[in-house]
């Protein structure tokens, strides 16, 4: 029996999904830093940020953060199957969590400064509920763990700025 077009085309889609898992799930490479890839993936977060002109917009770049979440889940989840347990290569969590904590800050050195701080800081602590949230398997656990580390990031952020 012949096979279908779309049963031959199955093998390289995945190929091709996998690829595009790994250039979005390690933030276009940064994952793949020998060591500290989180922090080489905030940093990248950060980067990308200060060089967007229009990052300094709290609403959009709230809604980006929300798409990186959204469209990180699914390439954690599949580079989470292929390669194990909350692979080091995925860092698309430090992108989300990174912007979730510059959000509604001021555009300066010193927000941007204390923001990755900040995130770094709760990222490798984990205070609750993150560390629950880092426990769940697939995607989801990879990701909302910086959501609420990113989210700590901004309020401790925004309290530093209110006495600097």
């Amino acid at each position: 029996m012949k096979q279908s077009n779309a049963a031959a085309a199955l093998p390289e889609t995945r190929g091709a999904l996998l690829w595009a898992a790994r250039v979005w799930g390690s933030f276009f490479f940064t994952g793949y830093a020998p060591v500290a890839s989180g922090t080489v993936g905030s940093l990248a977060a950060a980067l990308v940020y200060w060089f967007l002109p229009f990052s300094g917009n709290g609403v959009i770049l709230f809604l980006l953060a929300c798409a990186v979440l959204l469209t990180g889940v699914p390439a954690a989840t599949l580079l989470e199957k292929h390669h194990g347990d909350d692979p080091s290569l995925v860092v698309i969590d430090e992108v989300a969590g990174m912007w979730l904590a510059l959000v509604f800050l001021p555009k300066t050195w010193v927000a941007l400064l204390a923001a990755f701080l900040f995130f770094r800081l709760f990222d490798i602590i984990k205070p609750a509920p993150a560390r629950q949230l880092d426990r769940m398997r697939g995607g989801a656990g990879i990701m909302l763990d910086d959501v609420i580390a990113g989210i700590y990031a901004n309020i401790a952020t925004q309290l530093l700025l209110l006495f600097l």
